[in-house]
């Protein structure tokens, strides 16, 4: 790792972290983050060990009435808990204005089988009562350590399992669990923590803090107060490439501790085998096509084809849905040249999500768009949400959408790495362990199978195109809609029956407002 990033030791005396300006975006945002589990995938020295030494002498300088108890820091060297204890013994002289001289001393740690050792240890004690205790080494019995634990940089803990089932001991009496770590690798035990976290398989807040964000939001700024440097955009961009430069050709070196991007996280995310297995055959798909001549034809003549065509092939289907399970559906919007793929998932009793229909438009003018979406969308029984693709031109049909069903239950989405890094974890893992039943069909196979690890994110890289069984190209459509379908099922908001009017009701109801209006102002002149 490059040299030209300050350590603990190199923080000024009289530094004060809570002054305006030395906390950056994400560390705020780490301190602000109420969780009783936090778990933080970052850069190399992005400075959350830093403040998460601030919380913890916050922490153990509070009287007991105020959430004060005692904290213990695991980290991965001897050298990184005497670091971190200095940090706190900063803050206590600085922000608790407390003398809290180190000291070092024996932890004796008891092992399951009654017997102990002794792991070399440094401490600050408070006025409090409680005390910040920096171990060098992983204790065996972490169930007794009781209060806030932070393991730093997890991912090369030897045991990393052991400490999350330890969790629960620890939360009985009000303890806090902090995990932070760069990468190890993919299939590393940190790794699969932070997916399980997102598929929401066990409570972590996840945070993610890669180098760049952390230069975006300050890092060389305050590198350069605390070297004596000036500060420049170009001298902030010369810093950055000269750090990224010191990984020469390891690439997937520098990928995973700068960028938080564990190294292997490349290729498919779903293998055809694990998509198979999730398949089930006789799952409608509604696949509609118009041609060039269409959109020439009368507006009215449009509208009418349009809602034949719905009444014919997928009323049929809309009618077939059990009308006691809740339904939520996703959108991936394309006007030519890609598909539009509605995906309607139904939520199970035992939480299975189900596809139950899925309709994909090629060629579709925005009008029948939206006619073809508010058809099925109106008949969905128990309709509980769907998330739908804002990007680009899809943004007239989601926001059109909102209007009709809400905002609390239609969520326009902006499709972007964030939102990628976010959701699709949990929908491929959902996949894989088949609590997310696919429709059997060879193109929505091939669409999933489109799904890459792209930069450690999964998404369906920019530059892939697959002929359909249409002979058209598509572009990982359906893999895109039955995942923000997915996640609209994970945020169910409270479910709604759409009853819409008919025209004629339309014009009745607006009559019947006039009237009262002018029944109003008759009264109230």
């Amino acid at each position: 790792m490059p040299g030209d990033l300050p350590r603990g030791a190199d923080i000024p005396e009289d530094q004060d972290p809570l002054a305006d300006g030395v906390l950056m975006r994400h560390q705020v945002d780490w301190l602000a983050d109420p969780a009783d589990l936090k778990v933080c995938e970052k850069g190399r020295r992005t400075g959350i060990t830093y403040a998460e030494a601030l919380d913890d002498t916050l922490i153990a300088a509070a009287a007991r009435s105020a959430g004060g108890q005692n904290v213990f820091y695991i980290g991965d060297t001897k050298d990184k808990g005497r670091e971190f204890i200095g940090y706190v013994a900063h803050f206590a002289r600085v922000v608790s204005k407390e003398l809290g001289a180190i000291e070092e001393f024996l932890f004796e740690d008891m092992k399951d089988d009654g017997t102990t050792k002794q792991i070399a240890a440094y401490r600050v004690r408070f006025a409090s009562g409680f005390r910040v205790e920096a171990l060098s080494s992983r204790p065996e019995n972490i169930r007794g350590l009781q209060g806030t634990v932070v393991i730093d940089e997890a991912a090369f803990h030897s045991d990393v399992r052991g400490v999350l089932d330890a969790v629960n001991a620890l939360l009985i009496w009000g303890g806090k669990i902090r995990v932070i770590s760069s990468h190890n690798g993919v299939l590393s035990p940190f790794n699969e923590l932070i997916r399980e976290a997102r598929a929401g398989k066990i409570p972590f807040s996840v945070h993610t803090i890669p180098f760049a964000a952390a230069v975006e939001n300050g890092l060389f700024r305050r590198v350069c107060l605390m070297t004596a440097r000036t500060w420049s955009p170009a001298a902030e961009a010369e810093w950055e490439a000269k750090i990224r430069g010191a990984y020469g050709a390891r690439q997937a070196a520098m990928r995973q501790e700068l960028d938080a991007i564990p190294a292997d996280a490349e290729g498919a995310a779903l293998t055809r085998v694990q998509i198979e297995a999730a398949s089930k055959p006789g799952i409608p798909i509604v696949r509609i096509a118009f041609d060039d001549d269409f959109k020439g034809l009368a507006p009215e003549v449009r509208r009418e084809r349009a809602l034949d065509l719905c009444r014919r092939r997928i009323a049929p289907h809309l009618q077939a849905l059990d009308p006691m399970t809740r339904h939520v559906f996703g959108e991936d919007f394309a006007r030519s040249g890609d598909l539009t793929v509605i995906w309607v998932w139904a939520v199970e009793r035992d939480l299975t999500r189900v596809c139950r229909l899925i309709i994909e438009i090629r060629n579709g003018p925005f009008d029948q768009q939206r006619e073809i979406l508010f058809f099925t969308a109106d008949r969905l029984p128990r309709f509980s949400g769907a998330k739908m693709d804002a990007t680009g031109n899809g943004a007239y049909l989601a926001e059109v959408a909102a209007q009709r069903y809400g905002l609390d239950r239609i969520e326009e989405v902006k499709l972007s790495v964030e939102w990628y890094r976010t959701n699709m974890a949990p929908y491929t893992d959902a996949i894989a362990d088949r609590t997310a039943i696919l429709p059997a069909d060879d193109d929505v196979v091939s669409d999933h199978q489109a799904l890459q690890f792209v930069g450690g994110v999964i998404r369906v890289p920019d530059d892939h195109r697959l002929k359909g069984s249409d002979g058209h190209f598509r572009h990982g459509d359906s893999a895109i809609a039955g995942a923000l379908g997915y996640a609209a099922s994970r945020t169910m908001a409270p479910e709604t029956t759409v009853t819409p009017l008919s025209a004629a009701g339309e014009a009745a109801s607006v009559s019947v407002f006039g009237r009262v209006m002018e029944f109003g102002r008759s009264l109230w002149g």
